[in-house]
Formats: structure tokens, C-alpha cells, sequence
């Protein structure tokens, strides 16, 4: 187990306080949607080459209102536009912020687990485990495998 990076705890206080932040963004970010898998499909999404076309959309409607129907509203486009620049330093962060929590979690898993395959192991070679032959055999079920059911033949007539 020379291969521990991490060597953390996390209080209960500091836990509560990072849900409690947690809590806060959501609470300051009342009108985040939650979209389905198909939503995420079919809607147009705008990446760094379309922010600068719907900048200029915007300045085109802006200055020449009279050739869009009534029904168009460039002050909601404005709108979605300045939410979508407010976002993107929030988004940039907690992507960030969202990798390193994957990261570490799975660190962590991963030394836990090596951790405990290495007790596993201990036990299992020493011939002094008195007691524990039936922990050992239940720890030693995660590794026996399920054998794939036999496909019926098929045959080629």
C-alpha cells in the first residue's frame, strides 16, 4: 500500500457546510431545468462559433427591428444571451470543480479497494485465521464468476 495519494477525512462540519453551498448556488440559480435525454438530442446547442453569430443576430435585430414580426421579442433574446454569458464562468468552474471531485472519488475507491484486497490476500495466506474461514469465503465470492449460459445450437440446414 505504498501507493496512497490521498490521505484526507472530511468532517461532518465540513460535509454539511459544502451541501449547504451546494444548496446556495441552487437557490441562487432558481431557473436551471432539468432536461430529458431527448431534449439534449433534438435542441440547438450554441458553441463558442455560434456565440459570436448570435451576437451579431442580436445587434441586427437590434438595429433593424422592422423586417421581424411583432411576436419577436429582442429584449428576451438579450436576455438569454447576457444569462448565457453569466453562466459560462459558473459553468467553466463547476466543471472544474466537478472533475476533481470524480477524480479524487475514484482515488480514493480505488486505494480502499486495494487496500482491502490486500487484507483479503493476508488472510488468505496465512494458515492463522482462526475464526474467520467464513469471512474469508464470503469475501472470496466477489471474485467467483457466473458462467455464461450455453447458447442453444443453431443448425445450418
Amino acid at each position: 500500500m505504498n501507493d496512497n495519494k490521498i490521505s484526507a477525512n472530511l468532517s461532518a462540519t465540513d460535509r454539511l457546510a459544502v451541501m449547504d453551498a451546494i444548496a446556495t448556488i441552487r437557490e441562487k440559480l432558481p431557473f436551471l431545468v432539468d432536461l430529458t435525454t431527448e431534449d439534449r438530442r433534438t435542441m440547438l446547442k450554441m458553441g463558442d462559433k455560434s456565440r459570436a453569430f448570435v451576437s451579431k443576430a442580436l445587434e441586427v435585430a437590434t438595429q433593424n427591428p422592422e423586417f421581424l414580426p411583432r411576436s419577436f421579442n429582442i429584449e428576451e433574446m438579450r436576455r438569454d444571451l447576457a444569462l448565457y454569458e453569466a453562466l459560462y464562468p459558473i459553468l467553466l468552474s463547476l466543471t472544474q470543480l466537478q472533475e476533481l471531485v470524480d477524480d479524487t472519488y475514484i482515488s480514493i475507491g480505488s486505494e480502499a479497494y486495494a487496500a482491502a484486497l490486500a487484507v483479503y490476500n493476508y488472510a488468505k495466506a496465512s494458515g492463522d485465521v482462526t475464526g474467520l474461514d467464513a469471512v474469508i469465503d464470503e469475501m472470496g465470492r466477489r471474485f467467483t464468476r457466473r458462467s455464461k449460459k450455453k447458447q442453444p445450437e443453431t443448425s445450418m440446414n
